[in-house]
C-alpha cells in the first residue's frame, strides 16, 4: 500500500528529532570523554612529574594531535605548563590555586578546633569559624560553650554576610570590586535593626577594619548577638572569620569589648597557625 504524504512527512520528523537528539547524546559522551581525558593528562603528570605529547597520548591511547588539545586547553588553564627548553609539560601553578582552595578549610579545620575549644571553655559561649561561600559565610566549625543557654547550632549553615558578624568581617575584607559587587545587591532584612543600606553598611566594614572586628546585635535573630575577627592564611589574606555568639543579655554592651579582645587574640593565634607572621 502507497505511503501518504502526510505519513512520510512524520517518519521523516522523527527521524530528524531521533537524529537531533542523537547528535545531543553523542556531544554530551563526547565531552564527558575530554573531561575524562584531560583529567588522566593531570594524573599523567602527577605520576611522573613532566612528559611529552607524545608520551601523554599513548598513556591515553589517542592520537598526538587530540593530545596537544587537551594540553593546550589545559594550558590556557594554567593548570599545566611547558618546559620550553625541553618540550615537555608539568602541572602549572593553576593545580595549586585549585588545591589551596580545597587546604584552607582542611587545615582551618585541624588547626582551629583547639583554639575554638578554649576560646569556648573561656567565654562560656558558642565559637564559630566560618568562611566565604559564594555570597554568604558557611560555618565549618563550632564548639558550644559551658553556660546553661547557648547560641543555637551553625554548623554547616550558610549565614548573610551583611546581617552576621563573621559574614561582615569577610565582607570587609574582600578585594573592592568583589565587595562592591555583592554590596549592589539587594540586602534582606531579617529584623528592624539588619542594615539594608549599602552606604551604611560600607561605613561599617570600614570600622571592622580598623578596629579588627565585626559586632552585630539583634540583626540576624532577635536576642542574638555576636563578635568576630578575621583569620589570615600565611600571605596575610583574610580567609576567615572566628566569632562567639549568645544572647544579648550576656552578650551586651558591657561586655562585648572583651569579648572582641579575647575573640581577635583567638584569631590571631589561629593566623599564627595557619602560618600567618612567619
Amino acid at each position: 500500500m502507497a505511503r501518504t504524504d502526510k505519513q512520510s512527512g512524520g517518519d521523516a520528523g522523527r527521524a530528524d528529532s531521533a537524529t537531533r537528539q542523537g547528535g545531543s547524546g553523542r556531544g554530551a559522551a563526547s565531552a564527558v570523554q575530554s573531561v575524562d581525558r584531560a583529567v588522566s593528562v593531570l594524573e599523567i603528570l602527577a605520576r611522573h612529574g613532566e612528559a611529552g605529547v607524545t608520551e601523554i597520548a599513548e598513556q591515553l591511547g589517542v592520537h598526538k594531535s587530540t593530545a596537544f588539545r587537551l594540553l593546550g586547553v589545559l594550558e590556557n588553564r594554567g593548570l599545566v605548563a611547558q618546559a620550553k627548553d625541553r618540550g615537555k609539560y608539568y602541572l602549572g601553578a593553576g593545580i595549586l590555586r585549585l588545591a589551596g582552595a580545597a587546604a584552607v578549610r582542611l587545615d582551618i579545620s585541624q588547626e582551629g578546633v583547639q583554639v575554638c575549644r578554649e576560646l569556648a571553655d573561656e567565654l562560656g559561649e558558642t565559637v564559630n569559624i566560618a568562611v566565604l561561600d559564594d555570597d554568604a559565610a558557611v560555618n565549618i566549625m563550632q564548639a558550644r560553650g559551658t553556660a546553661a543557654v547557648t547560641a543555637q547550632n551553625w554548623l554547616g549553615r550558610r549565614t548573610p554576610l551583611h546581617a552576621t558578624s563573621s559574614g561582615k568581617v569577610l565582607l570587609a575584607h574582600l578585594p573592592p570590586t568583589l565587595r562592591e559587587g555583592l554590596l549592589a545587591r539587594p540586602l534582606h532584612r531579617f529584623t528592624e535593626r539588619t542594615v539594608t543600606g549599602a552606604a551604611v553598611l560600607r561605613g561599617e566594614l570600614e570600622t571592622v577594619v580598623e578596629q579588627g572586628y565585626g559586632v552585630t546585635v539583634e540583626e540576624l535573630e532577635l536576642g542574638l548577638a555576636a563578635v568576630a575577627a578575621p583569620v589570615r592564611a600565611h600571605d596575610g589574606e583574610v580567609i576567615a572569620a572566628i566569632s562567639v555568639s549568645g544572647p544579648v543579655y550576656r552578650l551586651n554592651a558591657e561586655r562585648l569589648p572583651e569579648l572582641a579582645e579575647r575573640t581577635m587574640t583567638a584569631g590571631a593565634e589561629l593566623s599564627r597557625r595557619m602560618g600567618y607572621g612567619f
